[in-house]
């Protein structure tokens, strides 16, 4: 019989350089934003994924809010989004006053539905949003191909993805723009903490002046101009240098996490296959053209009861499981502005989805322990 554990969900893994870093960060006395460590972590995303404009933020929300700024999105424009996503996707174009036309999600994992796109295309279209949930890719292929025919910029949501791809492409780094989080829950952490990957030369040093508030404050700063002023719109995106330091101690371990939480996501795979063959459970699907990075692990129920149910039989085992997004166009925010679509992928997605613990460590016993508590709870029925 296994022994009764507690197992989180969610625990930030540290390498321990990041206390040196930030250390070292504090003595030299740099400790406002975009200073060398800033710079390092920067550097790291361009030399490493070949993105032309890496620029750290203070969290994937706020880039997602540049991108938006970036694109002159203004109201009565209209911009497509997966309607099963965190609020951030939507929230950064709504609050330039545009319309979000949601999407519906594919069916065999929470990605947008690539053959409804094309139909949700009207005149005034002025972006495609793109999530790639949980580190799986969207077939950017068929999607670049449609923005390309009518010529809408795609935005990657990859606030799941670092060290994802699309076949040898890194997610984030296929739209005209990209987007990474490096929250507490995110593969490389810094607790707060994202990234803005532009990906479009034309667009470089205009997201560099929104970063910097508005001014032509990075021009400055390597010499380019004599004084630095008030040349755009911008706000103030960067995060502090120990913020960066903490994240720089993470991305020199970067493919030792990514490893290691790959492993685990094979492992649960492993562990909950009979019940996917019994027809209990869903597991997540991952195309052959995606390359993810072990950033979750989820299961789908049934039904909804099987879900809640399932839920409070592994949270009174220790196990703290936790169901994930509800659909944006059900919410009470947009239920009202929503044009009545039925988004039936999304629905279940919202219904039945189940997250499982999931942190760099996790061992091998305490997996085996979460597999047979949820077989346990079929057992039973």
């Amino acid at each position: 019989m296994l022994r009764s554990m507690n197992i989180p969900f969610n625990k930030p893994h540290f390498t321990g350089r990041e206390a040196l870093y930030i250390s070292e960060s504090a003595i030299t006395g740099k400790i406002a934003g975009n200073g060398p460590f800033t710079r390092r972590c920067q550097t790291f995303f361009e030399e490493k994924y070949g993105i032309k404009k890496a620029l750290l933020t203070t969290s994937c929300s706020d880039a997602l809010e540049m991108a938006a700024l970036l694109l002159d999105i203004a109201p009565g424009d209209e911009v497509i989004i997966p309607s099963f996503t965190f609020v951030s996707t939507a929230n950064a174009f709504a609050l330039r006053g545009a319309h979000i036309v949601f999407a519906d999600s594919n069916s065999e994992n929470p990605n947008i539905d690539v053959t409804l796109i094309e139909s949700l295309i009207s005149a005034k279209t002025r972006a495609i949003v793109v999530v790639h949930y949980g580190g799986i890719a969207c077939d950017m292929d068929e999607i670049m191909g449609i923005a390309s025919k009518y010529g809408i910029p795609v935005v990657e949501d990859a606030a799941q993805c670092m060290d994802a791809f699309y076949r040898d492409q890194p997610l984030g780094s296929i739209g005209i723009m990209g987007t990474l989080s490096f929250h507490e829950t995110k593969n490389i952490t810094c607790g707060e903490g994202g990234m803005l990957m532009v990906n479009d030369a034309s667009l470089v040093q205009k997201a560099e002046t929104a970063w910097e508030k508005g001014t032509n404050r990075a021009a400055f700063v390597r010499g380019d101009v004599e004084k630095y002023e008030w040349v755009a719109l911008g706000s103030s995106y960067l995060p502090n240098e120990l913020t960066a330091a903490f994240l720089y101690g993470q991305l020199e371990n970067a493919e030792n996490i990514r490893k290691d939480r790959t492993n685990t996501f094979n492992k649960y795979f492993e562990a909950l296959k009979p019940l996917e063959q019994q027809g209990f459970i869903g597991l997540p699907v991952v195309p052959e053209y995606a390359v993810p990075n072990g950033h979750m692990f989820f299961i789908t129920t049934r039904n909804t009861d099987d879900r809640n149910n399932l839920l409070q039989h592994l949270q009174d085992k220790g196990v703290l499981a936790v169901f994930h997004y509800l659909s944006l166009h059900r919410s009470p925010y947009f239920q009202n502005k929503h044009d009545g679509r039925q988004l039936p992928n999304a629905d279940r997605y919202t219904d039945t989805l189940l997250r499982l613990p999931f942190y760099y460590g996790l061992q091998q016993d305490e997996i085996d322990y979460i597999g047979a508590m949820i077989t346990l709870f079929y057992e039973n029925q």
